[in-house]
Formats: structure tokens, sequence, C-alpha cells
């Protein structure tokens, strides 16, 4: 009898056994990621670095014509690059090896545009054969920028410059070893130099480079190279240079549309959830306004605040971070900058110290086949490869996590198993507080990675529900943290007769110093409006008065009040309105220009008094969709509003797409009066738009 009862035991252990291998595994769902971009999503984080003629000519974008022989870094060092690129956790850097001036960073043999012509090592020198060792030593991954546009190039736009353009690619990809990821960027065709012509050249993005073929021998050539950018990219820009996705972020795109054309790039903030290929998305933005190095930037790092932001709704949104280091004149990355990579280093690094759900009971209301290959465990288990699933055709579930005791929340984050695709179109967080279930975020997709953050609350429970998915459910990690109060920043503006207002989140009391140093508890407390007409730096800092817990330093700096500003006359606009360009308020705009007064259009401001400047800002519109921007300009300087002298003139390079305060400087020179003219705007608009002119004092 013993002995049939333990046949009996073990033939159910056998059949058990056997259900839990016969359940099999989901089918894949939908457009999948290759091997090699799951790898790069894998990668988060990772650095871009501008560094070439327009460090040294002070410029976005070179015009062409610019001499070789600027290029001449006093103390270049890709090591110091590379050290704090690994000491902030990032993956790998991207070089720009030619930007659209066409000068070359490797002593290309298709060109003399090129370090070989440069004093930088006598012209021995080959900057990404140097950055490629370095990446090697840094245990980093190099890639490389290959502007399409050049121009510098007499023969841009004819098919000889094809040829030109897909030479320099072999060489790229055949002599520095491995490439993770070359990058294509979709500004092509302008004025430029042109070998002497000085003229306007257009062409059609999608046809001229014939990207396929172009496409085909980089593939030959590299195949472990992932290609972003234009053409039948396997990476897509994420629609703006302020390095943030949507909420909602597919990593599907619609690409036939795109390369026909019918795709605008505002949805690549969201990518298309009927997309039939995988190109997930890349979030490009750089730690200061520009791209490359501008001296008069360096105290204009993008704070602690807007850093940590664009690291939740880059990375938290299921696309990875592309974060640009403009390398200084000494061929270095800027003190500034590395500071403040560090500190958002270490706030992310606190915000995700210990995790909370891998001790918890979990209970799933549905587990593909019952089977523990498929359990709710498996969401905390560490292992990429392990997930929690259902059964076919069950799209919404619900995953419970609860606590020994009641535990302090307020960051989620959720990963699916993306090498089977992206389903998850819509889920919800719940929180048990004292017995009964709250709502804490209703959210969209989730893909590669998601985190969320939620108001500190302290729960019994946790509850993921998914309340809508394209097929049955597959997520591969859940996680639960509780970050460190962070608090933000106050705010400052000052408004045209020099009045302050500071304000702080939650009510939080803010100190403030004038004197320039960094301001602490025994600085002055902010009570009110205050005024300050003459050119100062205002500090402040909000500070928690529950948890003593002090903000990064805001800091505002300002000319003269512009108290005394008057507008004296405008070609065109409503003369009325037009103090909006001075009240010191960017939320406001005013436009000049229109199809019956055609660009150029000028406005003329009287000071007050005679000031001594050496530059000049504008600020575009910064509200509404068609902003008008400005993309050619003249600045003109006057004492007596009758004689005028050219001070500074050229394009705001790039403002299309990243439509900033655009600093311009110029020798001294003594003023009453500036003239402001818009001589052409984007996309050849008639109509020109300013939300803010200032002007930039010297003593």
């Amino acid at each position: 009898m013993k002995n049939i009862f333990l046949f009996l035991c073990s033939l159910c252990i056998t059949i058990s056994a056997n259900s839990q291998n016969t359940v099999k595994a989901p089918e894949p769902f939908g457009p999948l990621p290759t091997q090699k971009q799951l790898d790069w999503q894998e990668m988060e984080f990772y650095a871009f670095v501008h560094f070439s003629l327009n460090t040294f000519t002070n410029k976005e974008w070179g015009y062409g014509d610019e001499s070789p022989a600027l290029f001449n870094p006093t103390n270049l060092d890709v090591r110091q690059w590379a050290r704090i690129v690994k000491a902030a956790g990032m993956k790998g850097i991207i070089l720009v090896a030619k930007h659209h001036d066409g000068f070359c960073l490797w002593p290309s043999a298709y060109t003399e545009r090129s370090v070989k012509n440069s004093p930088w090592k006598n012209g021995k020198g080959d900057l990404v054969k140097e950055l490629a060792e370095a990446c090697k030593e840094y245990d980093l991954k190099l890639g490389l920028y290959l502007s399409p546009w050049d121009r510098n190039r007499a023969d841009y736009g004819k098919p000889e410059y094809i040829t030109y353009f897909r030479n320099q690619l072999k060489e790229l990809l055949t002599n520095y070893g491995d490439v993770f990821e070359m990058w294509f960027d979709g500004a092509n065709g302008g004025d430029g130099y042109y070998g002497g012509a000085n003229e306007t050249r257009k062409i059609n993005t999608l046809e001229y480079y014939n990207w396929d073929e172009t496409y085909k021998l980089i593939y030959k050539t590299a195949p472990k190279t992932l290609v972003w950018g234009v053409g039948p990219s396997e990476a897509r820009w994420i629609g703006n240079e302020e390095g943030r996705a949507g909420k909602t972020n597919w990593s599907l795109l619609r690409q036939k549309d795109e390369l026909a054309g019918k795709v605008h790039y505002t949805e690549f903030m969201s990518g298309h959830e009927d997309g039939e290929k995988w190109v997930p998305g890349e979030a490009d933005v750089s730690i200061r306004p520009g791209w490359f190095y501008h001296s008069v930037e360096d105290d204009k790092v993008r704070p602690l605040d807007e850093m940590v932001d664009i690291y939740y709704e880059s990375i938290g949104r299921n696309a990875t971070l592309l974060l640009n280091l403009p390398v200084d004149k000494r061929g270095l990355v800027h003190e500034n900058d590395e500071a403040r990579l560090k500190e958002l280093v270490a706030t992310v690094k606190a915000d995700f110290k210990t995790e909370l759900l891998s001790k918890t009971k979990i209970a799933a209301d549905n587990v593909r086949g019952n089977s523990e290959t498929f359990a709710g465990k498996n969401a905390v288990d560490g292992n990429k490869n392990t997930y929690w699933a259902t059964d076919d055709n069950v799209k919404t579930a619900s995953i419970t996590f609860e606590f020994d005791k009641p535990t302090d929340i307020n960051r989620i984050l959720l990963q699916e198993y993306i090498a089977l695709g992206q389903r998850v179109k819509a889920f919800n967080v719940e929180v048990k507080v004292d017995g009964n279930w709250k709502t804490a975020a209703n959210e969209t997709t989730i893909g590669y990675k998601r985190i969320l953050r939620i108001d500190r609350v302290k729960a019994s429970a946790l509850r993921i529900n998914i309340t809508d998915s394209k097929a049955n459910i597959v997520i591969s990690n859940i996680q639960a943290y509780n970050a460190p109060t962070f608090v933000r920043m106050p705010e400052i503006s000052r408004d045209k007769n020099g009045d302050v207002t500071i304000k702080s989140q939650d009510g939080n009391p803010v100190y403030y110093s004038l004197d320039g140093k960094n301001p602490t508890k025994k600085s002055a407390l902010y009570k009110g409006v205050f005024r300050v007409k003459k050119a100062v730096t205002i500090k402040a800092v909000a500070i928690d008065a529950v948890e003593n817990i002090s903000s990064a330093v805001k800091m505002a700096k300002y000319g003269a009040s512009k108290e005394n500003w008057k507008i004296v006359s405008a070609s065109s606009g409503d003369l009325k309105s037009a103090d909006r360009v001075i009240d010191g308020n960017p939320d406001t705009d005013w436009s000049f220009g229109n199809d019956q007064n055609k660009l150029p259009q000028e406005i003329i401001i009287d000071m007050g008094s005679l000031l001594n400047l050496n530059g000049f800002t504008y600020i575009p519109q910064q509200v509404g969709n068609n902003l008008n921007l400005i993309s050619n300009y003249e600045f003109y300087t006057s004492t007596d509003n009758v004689n005028w002298t050219l001070q500074s003139g050229g394009e705001f390079s790039n403002i299309k797409h990243n439509p900033i305060e655009q600093v311009k400087t110029f020798k001294k020179a003594k003023a009453r009066y500036i003239r402001f003219v818009a001589k052409s705007a984007v996309a050849k608009g008639s109509t020109g738009s300013i939300a803010e002119l200032n002007v930039i004092e010297t003593l």
C-alpha cells in the first residue's frame, strides 16, 4: 500500500511538472525590436559631444567658409571626457565628427578641410582616433555624427557630393572600431559658402541622398551599427531638443508614411500605436542652451530641477537620453557642466537607492497557464529575461504587492518584456491607505521602461492594474522606491520697472541674496515684491520647513531696469502693443511683418540714457504652435537715433528646433538707441515675433 501511495504521489508530481512544461510562452505581437535595438535601448543614457570650428567662432552653425587654422584647442584631453561620462553612468559617447560647416575631426583622405590643416598637433592629430581609444580604455561605446549637409562643399546638391559623403562614411566605419550609433541630422539644405558660390541650395532630403543605398552601405560595412535620424532609420528623433518624450510613447512608427513626407516631426514624441516598424525614440538635449560651447553660457547650465525632469521624461518615458556636453576651447568638458552632471547623477542614485517590492507578498489575478514560469514573482526577481504573463486574450489584469507594514512610496518603475513587442495601452496605480484603495496614477504606455513620480504615500499595499493592452500582458519588471524629498528652486522674475517677484512651490520659505553669494537661512527672507533698478544678480533658495531640505540655488541676472525704455518706431505691426518686447515678461510677445509688409522689418527702442553695451539677446515667442521665429537678423546701435552702427548680423542657427534665448555679443559700444531688424523668418514666413529684447551691458 505504501509503495502504491508513493507511486501515485510521484505520478502526480510528474504530471504537474509536465503540465508546467507544456505552458507555452506568449507569441510575439506586432513589430519587434532587433537584438541591436534591444542592446541600444538598454544603454539608456549616453553622451553627445559637439566640438569643432564652431567652438572657436562662437557659432552654432558654421557657414562653411571658416578657416581650419582656427581649430586649435590648448589642452585637449579626450580621456577627461571619457572619465566624466563613465563616472556619470553613461554607456557611450557620440562625437560630432563633421558638422554642417564641413570641417572634419579626422584627417579624411577626401578633403583638405580637416584637422590635418589645423595648427592642432601640427596637423598630425586625429580626434576620432583619440576618442575611440579613450572609449575603449573606459569601456564606453563610440558613436559618430556625420552631417549630411555640407555648407562648404562646392558639389553639395550634386550627385558627386553623395559619393564624397559615402566615402567619408566608409572611413569612419572602418578605421575606428565598432560604432554603436551613426547619427544623421535632419538639417539639410539652405544658404552656405558652397565653394565660394555663397548661395542658397535646396534639396529633397528623402530623395537626394538615396538613403536606401546609403543604409545598405552602412549595414554591409558595419552591421553592428544602429542608424539614427533621416531615412529608414532604426531609432527616431523624439521631436524636440528639450530631452522630453511624450507621456504616451510607442516604440513603433509609421515609417512608410514618414519616408513619404506624411508624418510631422511633432508626432515623434509619442510614436504611432499602429506603426508598422519598431523605431524607438532617442531624446537629445544639451546641458546648456546651445549645442556648441559659448563662454556666455557658463552661468546658464541647465538647473538641476530641469535636468532631473529631463531624466524622468526621457528614460522614464520609454526613450533613451542623449545628453550633450559642449567641449570648450581648451578641449575640456567645462567645470560647470561636470558639476551639474554630478548633481544629476547623485539625485538619481538617491531616488533609486532602495527597492521596496522584492520582499512583498505578490498576487496576480491571472497567470499564464497557472505556471510558475510566468508568475507575478518574476516581475521582482531582478532577471530581465523572466516576466509575469497572462493567458492569451487576457488584456486586463492586476498584480498586487502587500508590505509587511505601511511603507512610504513615491516612485514606481515598470518594464515590458519588449522582445515580444510593446503591448500595454493603459494602466493605473493604486495604493492601499488605512484599508482603502486610492488611485495614485492613471497612465498609458509602458514600453522598455516607465517611471512614475507620485506624491509620497504610506501604503500597506500597491496594485498595478493593466486596463488595456493590444495582446496578453508581458511585464518583466516592477519596482517601487521612496525617493528623498526634492525641493524645487524658486522662480524669479523682474518687470520693466525693476519689481522683483519670487515664487516657490508648496509655499516653502525663500531666502535670497543680491551680492552674488549663495543664500542660506541667514540671508534675507523674501516677504513680497521688492524693487531693484540697477544691474543685479539675484540668487534664491527655497527651504522645506518640515524636513529642512534646501533647493538648488536659482540665479537670475538682470541689467538695469527698462523703466525708461520706450518704443520709438516700428516698420509694421501694432505699435500700441509693441511694449511687450520690453516688458520683462518672456510669456508675452509682439509680431511684425505680414503678406503686405514683408520682411525685413525693424523696431527702434530708446533706452533712456547712454549705456555701455557688448551684446544683445532675442527671446523668441514661447507660447503657441506657430512661433513666427526670426532666423536672420541685424542689430544696430546709435547715440542720437540718426547715425547707426551695425554691431551684429547673421543667423539664429537651429532656432527652429531649439527656440531659446539667442545671445549675440560684439565689441563694446556706447548707445542710447537700438534697432533690431528681422531679415527673414523660419520656413520663409512673412511674420517675425519677439517675446523680449535685452541688452548686455559692460562696465
